[in-house]
């Protein structure tokens, strides 16, 4: 990673920390990078134009649906999950990766059910 010392042009009225740098990041490449949650849970995310709605299945390893979260707003839903997950005591996400992973998918299919186009989870 390179770094970058210098204070950002669009900064205008905040302080920036003695040993602040902006940090350029390389291109993350999908197999590689990827990495497998300690849980081996995983997601599954479908659009249900009919009902307007966006569902979310969390499956294990073995490939079973363990339980389909359901709603309208990509934050709602998100919220819903891991608030189950913390109050069961279910360690389902424990890699932060994945967890932005859900959040941005989530996000990409709530756009694509107002917007009337097809979504395809990556």
């Amino acid at each position: 990673m390179n770094t970058v010392k210098a204070r950002p042009a669009w900064v205008k009225d905040k302080k920036v920390a003695d040993d602040f740098e902006v940090l350029e990041v390389p291109r993350w490449d999908d197999i590689k990078d990827f990495i497998f949650d300690n849980k081996g849970c995983y997601v599954l995310i479908k659009v249900y134009r009919e009902s307007h709605d966006i569902g979310v299945a969390i499956c294990n390893q073995e490939h079973v649906i363990l339980k389909e979260f359901r709603g309208r707003r990509a934050q709602d839903i998100y919220s819903a999950i891991f608030k189950f997950d913390r109050e069961n005591n279910l360690g389902w996400f424990n890699v932060v990766d994945h967890a932005a992973y859900i959040g941005k998918e989530l996000k990409k299919a709530e756009m694509c059910m107002v917007l009337g186009c097809d979504y395809y989870q990556e």
